[in-house]
Order: structure tokens, then sequence, then C-alpha cells
């Protein structure tokens, strides 16, 4: 038996170069629209604290007096 084939390279092929560079730009890709959606739920996060602090100030405040 050859030496060559090996259990790797008999059950694992390898990728082509195509392939190769579709993984790699599907991966950066992954990685870029995970990290925007990371920033955006912070930020939405941060906004909402934002308007909750808003709207319990507003609560504190008296009701504007009604001119009968």
């Amino acid at each position: 038996m050859s030496r060559d084939i090996d259990e790797q390279r008999l059950f694992k092929p390898k990728l082509s170069q195509a392939e190769t560079k579709a993984s790699i730009t599907n991966h950066v890709a992954r990685a870029i629209t995970d990290e925007q959606a990371s920033r955006r739920e912070a930020k939405t996060a941060r906004l909402r604290q934002a308007r909750l602090e808003s709207e319990a100030k507003l609560a504190t405040l008296a009701p504007p007096f009604k001119l009968e």
C-alpha cells in the first residue's frame, strides 16, 4: 500500500482555489454582518434606555394647569 494514501487524503478532499476563496469571503462577510448586528443591538439598547429615562423625568414633572 502506498504511503501517499492516508486517512486525511482518502476521506477529506482538498478544497479547490475557488472554493477556498469563496469560503474566506463567506467567513469575512458573516463576521462583518455579525459585528454590524451587535453594534445595532447595542445602539438600540442605549437609545431605549435614554428614552425610558426621558419619559421618567417627564412623568415626575407636575402636569400643566388647566385654565377654566
